[in-house]
């Protein structure tokens, strides 16, 4: 999940609820910069954080107390193998770009850690297979992924309340045509990316939080209970080319 701190308190954000937003952004993305198999990279980028829901976890606090935000977390194993088998439940094109997703997170990692090394050594030899299989070029798989990892880094963006204000600029990502975006809200408060990736000249984004004004909890269950009862509000972006 992702956790912000602010003054009423913790505002909460599903890891599936990131992953719709970044849906939602790719489904603007320009038509003739869309790869062939358009709908399952969609789904990819929809169903790329999955495998878990906070309401099933056991791991969801810190030691002091507070809720666990997605970047304090490192490799898990039976997280990622979950992953895995639901993206290939769907389709082998999803699995490859959820495969690379999973690559591109944790190949930091695979130095200290022998069961990240191995899991990313099985990953790669499964996209080598999948890509064959398949008959796709590298080019086209990376045209999709670059898709998938720019909506992902843009959704973050938001979520985590990064867009800078007074008309300052943030990087995004490198997208799939090796161009740097940059993120700025207008005087307006509406939001625009440069150079423009999409298809529309103006859109709406939404993202759902909940709102948790108890700071720290005695453990997973009185955390599920807040969360279960806090109310879930409807977050609003404006784009704009």
């Amino acid at each position: 999940m992702i956790v912000n701190y602010t003054e009423k308190g913790w505002e909460i954000i599903t890891q599936r609820a990131h992953g719709l937003l970044a849906a939602q952004v790719a489904m603007h993305w320009r038509i003739k910069g869309q790869p062939e198999r358009w709908a399952e990279t969609l789904i990819a980028i929809a169903d790329h954080d999955d495998a878990q829901t906070e309401l099933e976890a056991e791991d969801l606090l810190t030691e002091q107390g507070g809720p666990v935000n997605f970047a304090m977390k490192k490799f898990e194993a039976e997280h990622c193998r979950r992953l895995h088998h639901f993206s290939l439940s769907k389709s082998r094109f999803i699995a490859l770009l959820t495969s690379i997703h999973m690559e591109f997170l944790h190949s930091a990692e695979a130095n200290d850690n022998p069961q990240v090394k191995a899991f990313i050594k099985e990953q790669k030899h499964l996209q080598k297979q999948w890509c064959k299989e398949l008959k796709l070029t590298e080019a086209e798989v990376q045209k999709a992924y670059g898709i998938m990892e720019w909506c992902d880094a843009f959704s973050l963006l938001l979520a985590q309340h990064e867009v800078q204000p007074e008309k300052r600029v943030i990087e995004v990502s490198q997208g799939p045509d090796d161009t740097q975006y940059k993120l700025m809200r207008k005087e307006s408060g509406k939001l625009t990316v440069t150079p423009w990736p999409f298809e529309d000249d103006q859109f709406s984004l939404t993202l759902e939080s909940r709102l948790i004004p108890q700071l720290r909890f005695n453990n997973c269950d009185q955390f599920k209970q807040a969360f279960e009862k806090a109310i879930v509000t409807e977050k609003l972006w404006q784009m704009e080319k």
